[in-house]
């Protein structure tokens, strides 16, 4: 049965391409294919396919750059992702997840696990509302203004929220007290690091256990940083 769903298969593998593309047509899906990593985010954020399938390969890092471009892309950042990789060490898969995987398939895998990890994120995905952002325990929603921490609703003022809202849309990244200012405020926003340092220890505090994931980089200001890490933006 067609599915209607467009697949994006990134592989710079070209031996790949031809059993596996197959293989998804046969499962109803349509299936469009790039040889380059780099030509990924462009082709995404223009076209949008329903789902893109990440196969790493030499270098290893260069899917996980493109994994976390297309993360921070605004056309591209809703678009679900699978990692293909043979890398199988807790490191490799906790950086997957890190750089905005929705799931990480170890080759070699049989087509019908793929197809039904694929339809599992569809449905996941399916009928949860817009500009929801889960990451572990924590859930934020950016339209209602709620931090919601295991099932119970946090009471953050403005500039927390946005703060953490800032941590989470760009994760393992560390900001100076003036850029977290600037991206909350403007730039005209009169401010102290004191303020900043303020809400930082309010935001540890509301956290519990997930306050310890706001790290001190010392010298320079603060990053959001959460392992082992489960991703889902919508």
């Amino acid at each position: 049965m067609k599915s209607n769903k467009t697949i994006l298969l990134v592989d710079n593998e070209k031996d790949m391409f031809g059993f596996l593309r197959n293989d998804l047509i046969k499962e109803g899906f349509l299936v469009e294919c790039i040889e380059s990593d780099k030509k990924c985010l462009k082709y995404a954020s223009k076209h949008h396919p329903d789902f893109i399938l990440l196969n790493v390969s030499t270098p290893k890092m260069s899917t996980i750059e493109v994994c976390r471009a297309l993360r921070y892309n605004h056309n591209a950042k809703n678009i679900p992702i699978i990692m293909l990789s043979a890398n199988h060490t807790e490191s490799d898969i906790v950086e997957a997840f890190a750089a905005g995987t929705d799931d990480y398939v170890i080759k070699p895998f049989s087509i019908k696990i793929l197809v039904a990890r694929i339809n599992a994120i569809f449905r996941r995905t399916k009928n949860k509302p817009k500009n929801i952002i889960t990451v572990e325990d924590i859930t934020l929603n950016m339209t209602a203004r709620e931090v919601v921490l295991k099932g119970k609703k946090l009471k953050l003022t403005f500039s927390p929220f946005e703060i953490l809202l800032l941590f989470i849309k760009n994760l393992e990244t560390v900001f100076t007290r003036k850029q977290i200012v600037k991206a909350i405020r403007g730039e005209n926003y009169p401010v102290t690091e004191r303020a900043v340092d303020v809400h930082i220890v309010e935001m540890r505090k509301l956290l519990k256990d997930y306050g310890t994931c706001i790290k001190t980089v010392r010298g320079i200001g603060y990053k959001l940083s959460i392992e082992p890490l489960k991703f889902d933006v919508l």
